[in-house]
């Protein structure tokens, strides 16, 4: 077991060429890879990319691909180079987006990703890497914290794409406490943006309105909105922040 914490040290570069590997797999490891490493291996090194490239280079193609409101999304088993993901795809998986949550098509992307590596390496001649269009190149850049709080200056949509993007991570703040927001649908509603329109917790977006169905309060178990609401209610004409 060998566990580097840097691959641009000579040394760590030498002891993997040492493997004399056939090809490296490499999946969700966030950096790029100096040239000596790509060059290691006879058939070099296969990346599980969880976008359709050259659509959502970088960090987070998951959650940007739900933000941005795709309806197709997949995994590509790109053959890796110096460029952000810049590199010949060998093999492609795709998958709707439909209501996913960024938790959920994750996993999916996972599964995906696993069958077409496993596909491709046994058989790199029927999988030969095809250079990436050149247009319709975007940037999945990594996720801010503060992209996790939802805002309701938005259309609902987008708002509801937040919640499902950042599962489970989505929050608003009501007197100063955090409530996660699990689940939530679009209602076609008009009022006050970031101010509730009922006893249900309707929030008024910029167009339309957000309904959590799932929340979560700091330090408790997840539950139904309208659980919640029996214990701690939140009349219409509330601000949510």
């Amino acid at each position: 077991m060998r566990t580097p914490t840097t691959l641009r040290d000579l040394e760590a570069q030498a002891d993997f060429a040492s493997l004399d590997a056939d090809v490296a797999v490499v999946a969700a490891y966030g950096l790029l890879l100096p040239q000596p490493i790509l060059d290691a291996p006879k058939h070099g090194c296969l990346n599980v990319h969880g976008s359709l490239l050259p659509r959502w280079r970088g960090a987070a193609p998951v959650q940007r691909a739900i933000l941005a409101g795709d309806q197709i999304t997949g995994v590509g088993i790109m053959q890796m180079e110096a460029g952000l993901d810049t590199g010949p795809v060998r093999l492609e998986a795709k998958t709707d987006v439909d209501h996913k949550t960024g938790t959920a098509l994750t996993a999916e992307l996972a599964e995906l990703g696993a069958k077409a590596m496993v596909e491709v390496l046994a058989d790199l001649k029927r999988h030969p890497p095809r250079p990436q269009p050149i247009e319709g190149v975007t940037y999945a850049k990594k996720i801010d914290k503060a992209e996790t709080r939802l805002n309701f200056s938005h259309d609902a949509e987008l708002a509801e794409r937040q919640v499902r993007a950042f599962h489970p991570l989505a929050w608003f703040e009501l007197d100063g406490e955090r409530y996660r927001v699990l689940e939530a649908i679009v209602v076609a509603r008009a009022g006050e943006a970031g101010t509730t329109l009922d006893d249900e917790l309707t929030i008024a977006c910029n167009f339309g309105a957000l309904r959590p169905t799932l929340i979560q309060r700091a330090g408790r178990p997840a539950m139904p909105t309208a659980d919640l609401l029996r214990g701690r209610p939140i009349p219409a004409g509330t601000r949510i922040a």
